[in-house]
Protein backbone atom coordinates (compact mmCIF):
# COMPACT_ATOMS: atom_id res chain seq x y z
CA UNK A 1 0.00 0.00 0.00
CA UNK A 2 1.39 3.39 -0.96
CA UNK A 3 1.94 5.90 1.84
CA UNK A 4 -0.70 8.18 0.31
CA UNK A 5 -3.26 5.34 0.56
CA UNK A 6 -2.69 4.56 4.23
CA UNK A 7 -5.27 5.67 6.78
CA UNK A 8 -4.20 8.62 8.88
CA UNK A 9 -4.42 9.43 12.56
CA UNK A 10 -7.40 8.06 14.43
CA UNK A 11 -8.76 6.30 11.34
CA UNK A 12 -6.07 3.60 11.64
CA UNK A 13 -7.93 0.44 12.74
CA UNK A 14 -7.24 -1.03 16.16
CA UNK A 15 -4.97 -4.10 16.22
CA UNK A 16 -6.66 -7.30 17.34
CA UNK A 17 -6.33 -8.20 21.05
CA UNK A 18 -3.85 -10.88 22.02
CA UNK A 19 -5.71 -13.83 23.62
CA UNK A 20 -4.41 -14.64 27.10
CA UNK A 21 -3.94 -18.30 27.95
CA UNK A 22 -2.56 -17.90 31.44
CA UNK A 23 -0.73 -15.67 33.91
CA UNK A 24 2.31 -16.64 35.95
CA UNK A 25 3.19 -14.50 38.98
CA UNK A 26 6.66 -13.01 38.97
CA UNK A 27 8.63 -11.28 41.69
CA UNK A 28 7.19 -8.72 44.08
CA UNK A 29 9.45 -5.73 44.61
CA UNK A 30 8.97 -2.82 46.97
CA UNK A 31 7.39 -0.49 44.39
CA UNK A 32 6.02 -2.86 41.75
CA UNK A 33 5.17 -6.48 40.98
CA UNK A 34 5.93 -8.45 37.83
CA UNK A 35 3.66 -10.97 36.12
CA UNK A 36 4.28 -13.15 33.08
CA UNK A 37 1.41 -13.54 30.62
CA UNK A 38 1.02 -16.40 28.14
CA UNK A 39 -0.26 -14.53 25.07
CA UNK A 40 -1.13 -15.49 21.52
CA UNK A 41 -0.14 -13.28 18.58
CA UNK A 42 -3.40 -12.85 16.63
CA UNK A 43 -1.48 -12.41 13.38
CA UNK A 44 0.63 -15.57 13.55
CA UNK A 45 -1.14 -17.72 16.17
CA UNK A 46 2.18 -18.12 17.96
CA UNK A 47 2.09 -18.17 21.76
CA UNK A 48 4.74 -16.32 23.71
CA UNK A 49 5.37 -15.08 27.23
CA UNK A 50 5.38 -11.35 27.93
CA UNK A 51 6.21 -9.50 31.16
CA UNK A 52 3.87 -6.90 32.64
CA UNK A 53 4.97 -4.60 35.45
CA UNK A 54 2.10 -3.92 37.85
CA UNK A 55 2.85 -0.52 39.39
CA UNK A 56 0.76 2.01 41.32
CA UNK A 57 -0.31 5.20 39.57
CA UNK A 58 2.03 8.16 39.83
CA UNK A 59 1.53 11.93 40.07
CA UNK A 60 3.68 14.90 39.26
CA UNK A 61 3.10 18.60 39.80
CA UNK A 62 3.99 21.73 37.86
CA UNK A 63 4.04 23.98 40.92
CA UNK A 64 4.17 27.74 40.21
CA UNK A 65 4.85 30.45 42.77
CA UNK A 66 3.09 33.83 42.64
CA UNK A 67 6.13 35.04 40.64
CA UNK A 68 5.40 32.25 38.10
CA UNK A 69 8.56 30.36 38.99
CA UNK A 70 8.57 26.56 38.84
CA UNK A 71 9.25 24.73 42.09
CA UNK A 72 11.87 22.09 41.30
CA UNK A 73 13.46 19.19 43.14
CA UNK A 74 16.93 17.79 42.64
CA UNK A 75 17.79 14.28 43.80
CA UNK A 76 20.07 11.36 43.05
CA UNK A 77 18.46 8.76 40.79
CA UNK A 78 19.73 5.20 41.11
CA UNK A 79 18.84 4.10 37.57
CA UNK A 80 21.28 6.53 35.98
CA UNK A 81 23.50 6.96 39.07
CA UNK A 82 23.31 10.73 38.75
CA UNK A 83 21.28 13.69 40.02
CA UNK A 84 18.24 14.93 38.10
CA UNK A 85 16.23 18.14 38.04
CA UNK A 86 12.54 17.29 38.27
CA UNK A 87 9.17 18.58 39.41
CA UNK A 88 7.62 17.20 42.61
CA UNK A 89 5.88 13.84 42.29
CA UNK A 90 5.50 10.32 43.57
CA UNK A 91 3.22 7.33 43.96
CA UNK A 92 -0.51 7.28 44.62
CA UNK A 93 -1.14 5.35 47.82
CA UNK A 94 -3.82 2.59 47.89
CA UNK A 95 -7.28 4.17 48.13
CA UNK A 96 -5.89 7.66 47.56
CA UNK A 97 -7.21 10.02 44.88
CA UNK A 98 -4.57 11.38 42.45
CA UNK A 99 -5.23 15.00 43.47
CA UNK A 100 -4.78 14.15 47.15
CA UNK A 101 -1.53 12.35 46.28
CA UNK A 102 -0.31 15.37 44.32
CA UNK A 103 -1.04 17.72 47.23
CA UNK A 104 0.69 15.35 49.64
CA UNK A 105 3.78 14.87 47.47
CA UNK A 106 4.18 18.63 46.90
CA UNK A 107 3.99 19.27 50.63
CA UNK A 108 6.26 16.38 51.64
CA UNK A 109 8.96 16.87 49.02
CA UNK A 110 9.16 20.67 49.00
CA UNK A 111 7.35 22.21 51.98
CA UNK A 112 5.14 24.16 49.55
CA UNK A 113 1.35 24.31 49.39
CA UNK A 114 -0.78 25.76 46.59
CA UNK A 115 -3.83 28.02 46.38
CA UNK A 116 -5.24 26.54 43.16
CA UNK A 117 -5.08 23.09 41.59
CA UNK A 118 -5.87 22.13 37.99
CA UNK A 119 -5.74 18.57 36.58
CA UNK A 120 -3.74 18.39 33.33
CA UNK A 121 -4.55 14.85 32.25
CA UNK A 122 -2.70 11.56 32.57
CA UNK A 123 -0.23 9.60 30.44
CA UNK A 124 0.84 5.96 30.18
CA UNK A 125 4.54 6.09 31.24
CA UNK A 126 5.50 3.06 29.13
CA UNK A 127 2.58 0.92 27.90
CA UNK A 128 4.98 -1.66 26.46
CA UNK A 129 5.24 -3.25 29.92
CA UNK A 130 3.88 -0.83 32.57
CA UNK A 131 0.17 -0.89 33.38
CA UNK A 132 -0.08 2.35 35.37
CA UNK A 133 -0.79 6.03 34.67
CA UNK A 134 0.98 9.26 35.63
CA UNK A 135 -1.41 12.09 36.51
CA UNK A 136 -0.23 15.65 35.83
CA UNK A 137 -1.39 18.62 37.91
CA UNK A 138 -0.84 22.36 37.79
CA UNK A 139 -0.52 23.98 41.24
CA UNK A 140 -0.60 27.78 41.31
CA UNK A 141 0.03 30.35 44.01
CA UNK A 142 2.54 28.09 45.72
CA UNK A 143 4.27 29.24 48.87
CA UNK A 144 6.32 27.60 51.59
CA UNK A 145 4.14 26.43 54.46
CA UNK A 146 6.67 24.41 56.46
CA UNK A 147 9.65 22.09 56.39
CA UNK A 148 10.05 19.16 54.01
CA UNK A 149 8.72 15.82 55.24
CA UNK A 150 11.12 13.41 53.56
CA UNK A 151 11.07 9.71 54.25
CA UNK A 152 14.17 7.68 55.14
CA UNK A 153 14.94 6.88 51.49
CA UNK A 154 14.92 10.48 50.22
CA UNK A 155 17.52 13.24 50.02
CA UNK A 156 15.78 16.02 48.07
CA UNK A 157 17.02 19.54 47.41
CA UNK A 158 14.44 22.22 46.52
CA UNK A 159 14.67 25.36 44.41
CA UNK A 160 12.83 27.45 41.82
CA UNK A 161 13.37 28.18 38.13
CA UNK A 162 11.81 30.86 35.95
CA UNK A 163 9.56 29.35 33.28
CA UNK A 164 11.90 30.46 30.50
CA UNK A 165 14.87 29.01 32.38
CA UNK A 166 13.02 25.71 32.68
CA UNK A 167 12.23 25.77 28.97
CA UNK A 168 15.90 26.41 28.14
CA UNK A 169 16.99 23.59 30.46
CA UNK A 170 14.62 21.20 28.68
CA UNK A 171 15.81 22.23 25.23
CA UNK A 172 19.50 21.83 26.11
CA UNK A 173 18.94 18.47 27.82
CA UNK A 174 19.65 19.55 31.39
CA UNK A 175 16.11 18.50 32.29
CA UNK A 176 15.49 15.17 30.54
CA UNK A 177 13.07 13.18 32.72
CA UNK A 178 10.37 12.13 30.25
CA UNK A 179 7.47 12.54 32.69
CA UNK A 180 8.67 16.02 33.64
CA UNK A 181 8.71 16.92 29.95
CA UNK A 182 5.24 15.45 29.48
CA UNK A 183 3.86 17.66 32.28
CA UNK A 184 5.72 20.80 31.19
CA UNK A 185 4.41 20.32 27.66
CA UNK A 186 0.96 21.20 29.04
CA UNK A 187 2.04 24.77 29.84
CA UNK A 188 5.12 25.50 27.70
CA UNK A 189 5.89 25.48 23.98
CA UNK A 190 8.78 23.02 23.94
CA UNK A 191 9.55 23.16 20.24
CA UNK A 192 13.22 23.74 19.54
CA UNK A 193 14.01 27.21 18.26
CA UNK A 194 16.15 25.58 15.56
CA UNK A 195 13.13 23.90 13.95
CA UNK A 196 11.68 25.34 10.78
CA UNK A 197 8.29 26.94 11.44
CA UNK A 198 5.17 25.22 10.23
CA UNK A 199 4.33 26.50 6.73
CA UNK A 200 0.84 27.37 7.98
CA UNK A 201 2.40 29.62 10.65
CA UNK A 202 4.25 31.64 8.01
CA UNK A 203 1.04 32.93 6.53
CA UNK A 204 0.07 36.47 7.56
Amino acid sequence: MAASERPGGRSIPDPRPWPRHGVRPGTEYRIFTTTFEDLENPRTGRRMERVVVDAPDWVNVVALTSEREVVIVKQHRFGIAAPTIEIPGGMVDPGEEPLAAAMRELREETGYEAERWTPMGAVAPNPAFLNNRCHHFLAEGCQVSGEQLQDAGEDIYVGVMALEEMRAAILDGTVDHSLVLSAMLRILDLRSETLEPNPEERRP
